[in-house]
């Protein structure tokens, strides 16, 4: 269901309230230090000093001035930051105050805050089974806020999630490397290759997005519930303690699988949940980064 406009204004401004106290307190200054430039550029020459590596002497300043100079090199500090957001059906599910697209909004808000602070520009993709809309990456506090508004004003799809073809997208548009953060459910099949390749292209950054009820069912007897991205019916019992452990067994075991094949493929992940502060799994990932940047 669609938002109107003044509804969508009232949310974009209670997330960048919230948002913004955030960056300004716990992560401008973490995520400046986990999110390194992608190289160095020449900053420009200096005369030559005592304990300068000689291998970055500039020959040809040194022979016009006649005493040795040393190139000068700084960090290439400019990133490009690009969302990757799911906006199909089951994205739409919420049984706490928010849905996982509502936390998925504010999550993008933090983090596209944080980037436009350091200066560096932020895109959007939007997904369902297809591409929903594309922003290219842009600077500025008004474009982290119009990420804000499309992920929040999408209307609700019943269309199912490929993640393999989002990557594809992503990939043939963004040439050069970026930091991706894609944020999904994961509820999808078959997207492991497309996984591989973006995160050997891309500093890739998996944020999986989750609803209590999706990891174990309630016993509030017999409910029926709707497949958000088919329509299907389907009545449970969920007074059924059978029920109720299969359930949360096999979610175990797929969040199991999950985890271990982004492990194994070296990809960050970021577990978000409906019911928790998400700003506290994102301080965790920084400290994660931060620590093995520095070899602990």
């Amino acid at each position: 269901m669609a938002i109107d406009t003044t509804e969508l204004m009232k949310q974009v401004a209670k997330i960048k309230v919230i948002t913004t106290r955030f960056v300004d307190e716990f992560l401008s200054g973490e995520y400046h230090s986990v999110f390194k430039g992608l190289g160095i550029e020449f900053d420009e020459v200096r005369e030559y000093a005592p304990g300068d590596d000689i291998r970055s002497i500039d020959w040809n300043v040194t022979a016009r001035m006649g005493h040795p100079f040393v190139k000068r090199y700084s960090e290439e500090r400019e990133l490009t930051i690009l969302f990757v957001v799911d906006t199909s059906g089951s994205f739409c599910f919420g049984t706490r105050d928010r849905s996982k697209a509502e936390v998925a909004a504010e999550l993008t808000s933090l983090l596209a805050l944080s980037a436009i602070k350091n200066q560096d520009k932020i895109g959007l993709i939007l997904f369902s089974d297809r591409i929903e809309k594309s922003i290219p990456p842009r600077k500025g506090r008004t474009a982290a806020m119009r990420l804000v508004r499309e992920v929040l004003a999408f209307e609700e799809t019943r269309r199912g999630t490929d993640i393999a073809s989002a990557l594809q997208f992503l990939n043939s548009v963004q040439k050069r490397r970026a930091v991706v953060f894609l944020i999904s459910d994961f509820i999808a099949d078959d997207y492991w290759q497309e996984l591989r390749l973006t995160a050997r292209k891309h500093d890739l950054i998996c944020c999986a997005v989750s609803d209590p009820w999706e990891e174990a069912l309630p016993n509030v007897g017999p409910i029926e519930v709707e497949d958000p991205e088919t329509g299907e019916l389907l009545v449970l019992d969920t007074g059924s303690a059978g029920l109720r452990k299969g359930f949360s067994e096999q979610t175990t075991r797929e969040r199991k699988q999950r985890l271990d094949t982004f492990r194994r493929l070296g990809i960050d992940t970021v577990p978000i949940s409906t019911s928790q502060p998400y700003v506290d799994a994102i301080r965790q990932l920084f400290k994660m980064r931060q620590l093995r940047s520095k070899g602990r």
